[in-house]
């Protein structure tokens, strides 16, 4: 049991590190969602303040284009990202199932090994019964 202990230590740490991995590409998709909003309102409130101005604003085409470049961008990393995390929840899955296999047939090995010990404290008692039995006959016939 002690090379199936090992192993199920061993995959309990490589689905641990997975799910840290997993862990920060949730906190970096998280981010660009916030960086994607930010933009976002920075975009709104330039055009509103470029609405309101009796002149047109000198660079806001430019500012414009660039913003809508690194929005571009984000959705880019986010469509990445988010492949990268069905990838990271698929090999968490099968990581999961992977140890469950391993503690299964430990725990098998562990109830095969208690039902051996039973059966054989059973015969032990049986034959101390027996042997009981056998002498209370043998001093009655005697």
């Amino acid at each position: 049991m002690k090379d199936l202990d090992g192993l199920i230590r061993m995959h309990k740490w490589q689905l641990d590190e997975k799910r840290r991995a997993l862990a920060e590409l949730e906190t970096f998709a998280d981010r660009l969602a916030d960086e994607m909003a930010k933009l976002d309102r920075d975009v709104a409130r330039e055009r509103e303040a470029a609405g309101e101005a009796p002149d047109p604003v000198p660079g806001f085409a430019a500012w414009l284009k660039a913003a809508t470049a690194r929005r571009k961008r984000l959705e880019q990393s986010m469509m990445s990202i988010s492949a990268q995390v069905e990838a990271a929840r698929d090999e968490i899955a099968a990581a999961f199932q992977e140890l469950k296999k391993y503690e299964l047939a430990r725990d098998d090995r562990r109830r095969r090994l208690q039902e051996r010990r039973r059966a054989a404290e059973r015969r032990m008692f049986d034959d101390i019964a027996l042997d009981g039995f056998r002498r209370r006959v043998m001093e009655a016939g005697d």
